[in-house]
């Protein structure tokens, strides 16, 4: 039975220390699972480890050339609560990333309904005197002010590198100022360096949300109630539901604060991706009592034949389940055949995030779609619950055969070079849209996946399909770009096949690469 999460305190602890969180790595999808050894891990306790049976080796390289950072992901997650205010207690610079959040923001408004508005973020804007005297009074201000001007129904406020460098006590300061307002104020620790892989962040906003907002002790359940932790997405999960005649509780992102509160209250969890929810669906099983349904995550037929029997089974709408399956499949199999001779012949590459990039590699393997090859962002050998069912790896594996080159690699352009010259795709699908210019520069078109949904069910399906027909007929204009653009690196390195040779041989950076490859061909003509 996996070790209970502690939420007695008020630092959520890093998914190295959770899960065994690696972020670089170089193999087969089925070399990556055996060493992962979920299951071995889940039957654990996470503080006896695995015996040291189950090490995860990490390739690590001399320097990172881009990433975000878990305090992004408070402000993606915290800052996307409806009646909420979420405070960077940051330098200005921290607060760089709400322009584009809150695009997507305003757009996932509009996606489910709601009006358009913005953010509604607040940066403390330290500086270099706050950094020596420290910041306390100025952060008890910030909380005044947004009480003032929002009347918010809570306050997140989100620790920075520079915050716990100088040892702010925020913790003490969100006390006071709760008892005073009245309303939830929630510190959420989520400093830059706190984890090495930025999904942190999403654990230390759910965190804080399960410590101070979610309802305890519940005096009513509503039985048809399932809380679906999701970002920004189109709602795809009330029709699903709705035969089985559930309703859907979007939380984190979009949701209001009463909607998280009553997270308690629903007959069951689920997820679209165990990388986001993993951590709160756990939790609420075990300190709220609300189960998580533990299953395949709902990609493919069998993925979301199995994600809607399970779901039955924990909501008690076996006699109900069945029928829709069997209605689905009749209805989009026939879509699916057309889009198949379409893409005949087509080979994908997915780049995303971990658990969600399993899911759309069964997706594109449904259509027939070859994928050769793939990378996450980070890979999570086990998820909280350590349930085998959730073991999205390994479905992958079993039900639609492994990934022969697949990567780990945590948003670092220059290996994408490689990876992408290696496989030869011939579209691109991603999340986290600084990537996909480089895949355009090799005249490879990409899909940036903004409606993270759009593969989700049977539906999912159809809907990927004819996303990539739509990007496949803009190849003319990205052979357009390759044609006219020069790519920034070196010879050497684009000559380079092993996209992790930095890692292995980290002494390469400081060699000049003309004097590397001359050092290399005397060594070869020598052993000749």
């Amino acid at each position: 039975m996996p070790k209970k999460i502690n939420l007695d305190i008020a630092s959520v602890e890093q998914r190295e220390q959770r899960l065994g969180t690696i972020i670089a790595w170089d193999g087969t999808t089925e070399e990556l699972h055996k060493q992962s050894s979920y299951e071995l891990r889940g039957q654990r306790e996470r503080g006896a480890g695995c015996g040291g049976n189950c090490r995860l080796c990490e390739l690590s390289g001399p320097f990172t050339q881009g990433s975000v950072c878990s305090e992004q992901m408070v402000e993606c997650q915290a800052g996307n609560v409806r009646d909420a205010v979420l405070i960077q207690h940051a330098p200005i610079g921290c607060g760089g990333g709400q322009t584009v959040y809150n695009n997507i923001y305003r757009n996932g408004l509009v996606m489910r309904g709601y009006k358009a508005e913005n953010l509604r973020i607040i940066n403390t804007n330290l500086i270099e005197s706050d950094m020596v005297f420290g910041a306390a009074d100025k952060l008890r201000q910030s909380i005044d002010d947004a009480f003032e001007r929002y009347q918010p129904q809570a306050i997140f406020v989100a620790s920075s590198c520079a915050t716990g460098i100088i040892g702010e006590d925020i913790e003490s300061i969100t006390d006071e100022k709760e008892a005073e307002l009245g309303i939830p104020v929630v510190p959420l620790a989520c400093e830059g360096f706190r984890s090495k892989h930025w999904s942190t962040g999403f654990d230390a906003t759910q965190h804080g949300i399960l410590r101070q907002i979610v309802r305890r002790n519940p005096t009513k359940k509503q039985e048809d109630l399932v809380n679906v932790i999701n970002l920004w997405g189109s709602d795809v999960f009330s029709p699903m539901l709705a035969h089985l005649n559930l309703r859907v509780n979007y939380v984190v992102d979009l949701a209001s604060v009463e909607e998280l509160a009553q997270m308690s209250e629903a007959a069951a969890t689920v997820g679209f991706c165990y990388t986001l929810s993993s951590y709160m669906a756990a939790a609420l099983e075990q300190h709220f009592g609300v189960p998580e349904v533990k299953a395949p995550m709902p990609y493919g037929f069998a993925g979301t034949d199995a994600w809607l029997r399970e779901l039955a089974k924990v909501t008690h709408r076996e006699h109900l389940v069945e029928k829709f399956i069997a209605d689905e499949h009749a209805r989009v199999k026939p879509k699916i055949e057309e889009l198949k001779k379409k893409l005949k012949g087509v080979k994908g590459f997915v780049a995303t995030g971990s658990a969600y990039a399993h899911g759309l590699i069964q997706v594109l393997r449904e259509l027939d779609v070859e994928v050769d090859g793939s990378l996450t962002f980070h890979h999570d050998p086990v998820y909280d619950s350590g349930d085998q069912r959730e073991d999205s790896l390994g479905h992958l594996n079993e039900h639609y055969g492994q990934v022969k080159n697949f990567h780990v690699s945590n948003r670092q352009q220059y290996q994408l070079y490689a990876f992408l010259q290696e496989n030869k795709p011939d579209f691109l699908l991603i999340r986290h849209n600084g990537l996909a210019p480089l895949a355009s520069r090799l005249g490879i078109p990409a899909a940036p996946l903004g409606d993270e949904h759009i593969a989700v069910g049977y539906d999912g399906i159809v809907n990927l399909g004819e996303t990539i027909l739509e990007i496949l007929a803009h190849k003319k204009f990205h052979d357009d770009i390759k044609k006219h653009v020069k790519l920034p690196y070196k010879k050497w390195w684009l000559e380079q096949k092993d996209a992790y040779i930095l890692a292995k041989h980290p002494e390469l950076v400081k060699f000049d690469a003309d004097e590397y490859r001359a050092e290399q061909e005397r060594k070869e003509a020598a052993h000749a």
